[in-house]
């Protein structure tokens, strides 16, 4: 009956859509007459090292990806599409196959399609025409395999709101992301820190080809960003004035039609202000169609403030007589804490125990260093130091981080960690040197200042590591079996929960497995050890409970 029911749904989603006029949208590109259209000529140095003219794509020794591109919007999206030609190709069809794995019909997906382009019909109206054509350019360069999706340009557009889409039709963050920032007496010279991990997981093929970007662009402040092929928004990042924002989602309400992305606003934010009271004033002039929060952190006024932005409000929140900061996924300034949402992603979700941890580690040290920094930011730990098991996402460090990365504006300095996770060495940069007297036909070097980079984890050489990657590929032959109703043997779950003990999941999973298979005995006592473990959410605990009681009444 749910069958039919969502069927039925489904058939009048697809009907409403192809009865509103989305042509106009679709037709749409940005008014580009009066920039540099000339096609980039790219030369290859070897397999890992492509330029041309100033700009250039090269791999450094951690295995990520180091971009510099200058010019007009249409020259940089040109430079930065054929650049990275063969990466935002590979990095597209990563991204739709895992949407094609999410919803394997084709009518659903046909559906899904027809919706977004409904759904965008007015995301061109609230993308200012620079970054337009920004996108219009490194557009020219995707994948034309894809265009049964959409045409290359708007396909590209569409994805800069995939984060706010995916998180306001669904309310599904796939992100947990913990950031901190801290100044005067917490830290040994006065001057502001700051630390962030983009817990952004969409796959490992997705987080492989990370890229950390420096654009100069022809008007704005020059700045660096983490980003990945195709995606011109800003995550994470800071500019050659000492500004630096990140951003954190937040409990949000659905919208009727996608408005500015939050990463094309940061972005706007990060190449236009150089002050907090900056980079507000564009913030309020947005119109925004998911909730988030935006920690920028500002050199010249060596303090953060959290920048808290919803379809309906805007508000934000500073410590005026504190010397630290510290952002989750609620809300906490006067107009947003006591939005039911906000008040039920306090109770229901892991923020507010991130929240708390967070705060626990930097109270813990007296002055914040960059190294502590990265220690904090890779602490596996729940509070008291208490195990949660390896993925927990009340973790600070939830072993699925895109990035970790660490800012010092006064200096202008920015670490950014390697493979995997946020556990390999964090590669320091000196924004001063990197876009100053820029001349054409330099030599292709990594950019890094190598004497200032943070070593790996000391985690990556232990038993414990090795075993949470092998637990990892086990979890998904479990989820498989689970799906699947297979059986399994008593030595494959005893192998499986050896190599994450602490984990609650292991225990749930064991047992809805026996539970599946009415051995009622089992699951029960499976359940129960996983109520002796720290689960993430409120929901899943209840979800235990509801099983024990099932359980009780078949007992």
């Amino acid at each position: 009956m749910k069958k039919q029911i969502l069927g039925i749904i489904l058939v009048v989603m697809a009907a409403l859509v192809a009865s509103c006029g989305t042509s106009k949208s679709m037709r749409h590109k940005p008014e580009m007459t009066s920039f540099n259209n000339t096609v980039p000529v790219v030369l290859k140095r070897s397999n890992t090292a492509f330029y041309s003219g100033n700009n250039f794509l090269i791999k450094n020794k951690q295995n990520f990806w180091e971009l510099y591109a200058e010019g007009d919007p249409l020259e940089r999206g040109l430079v930065m599409g054929s650049l990275t030609d063969s990466l935002l190709k590979k990095q597209e069809h990563v991204f739709f196959d895992k949407l094609n794995d999410l919803i394997p019909s084709n009518f659903k997906r046909k559906v899904l399609r027809n919706f977004l382009k409904w759904y965008n019909r007015k995301l061109y109206l609230n993308v200012s025409n620079e970054f337009q054509t920004e996108i219009y350019g490194v557009s020219q360069y995707a994948p034309k395999d894809l265009n049964y999706i959409a045409p290359n340009f708007l396909r590209d557009l569409y994805l800069h709101g995939a984060h706010d889409i995916g998180h306001a039709v669904q309310d599904l963050a796939l992100v947990g992301c913990t950031s901190f920032a801290v100044w005067g007496d917490k830290t040994e010279d006065g001057n502001l820190l700051l630390g962030r991990n983009f817990d952004f997981y969409a796959g490992d093929a997705f987080a492989k080809d990370k890229i950390v970007a420096f654009i100069n662009p022809k008007e704005g402040y020059p700045f660096m960003m983490v980003t990945w092929p195709g995606m011109i928004g800003v995550c994470s990042g800071m500019n050659a004035e000492g500004l630096t924002v990140t951003i954190n989602a937040g409990k949000s309400k659905i919208p009727l039609a996608a408005k500015t992305p939050i990463s094309i606003l940061t972005r706007e934010i990060l190449q236009y202000a150089t002050t907090v009271e900056e980079a507000l004033a564009i913030a309020k002039k947005k119109q925004v169609f998911v909730s988030e929060s935006i920690m920028v952190g500002s050199a010249k006024d060596n303090k953060a403030v959290i920048i808290e932005i919803a379809p309906d409000n805007l508000d934000v929140f500073e410590v005026p007589n504190d010397n630290q900061l510290v952002c989750t996924n609620h809300f906490q300034s006067e107009a947003l804490k006591d939005n039911k949402r906000n008040k039920y992603q306090i109770k229901n979700s892991h923020s507010q125990y991130r929240y708390d941890r967070m705060e626990q580690l930097l109270n813990e040290n007296e002055k914040i260093t960059p190294q502590i920094a990265v220690d904090i930011l890779r602490n596996r730990e729940g509070l008291n130091n208490l195990p949660l098991g390896y993925g927990n996402e009340k973790a600070i460090n939830q072993l699925l981080a895109h990035h970790g990365i660490v800012f010092k504006p006064m200096e202008r300095l920015v670490w950014v960690s390697a493979s995997p996770y946020q556990l390999g060495e964090f590669v320091c940069y000196d924004l001063n040197t990197i876009f100053k007297n820029r001349k054409a036909n330099d030599t292709i070097v990594t950019l890094g200042d190598e004497k200032r980079n943070i070593a790996p984890s000391p985690f990556l050489e232990t038993v414990a590591y090795r075993n949470y990657e092998q637990f990892r590929i086990e979890d998904k032959k479990m989820d498989h079996s689970l799906g699947k109703k297979e059986n399994l043997s008593s030595d494959f779950i005893n192998y499986y929960q050896s190599l994450n003990p602490d984990y609650w999941v292991v225990y749930y999973k064991a047992g809805l497995y026996f539970y599946q298979n009415k051995k009622f005995a089992l699951a029960q006592e499976q359940f129960e050890k996983a109520l002796t473990k720290e689960i993430t959410r409120l929901p899943e605990r209840e979800e235990v409970s509801r099983y024990l009681k099932k359980i009780k009444r078949k007992l």
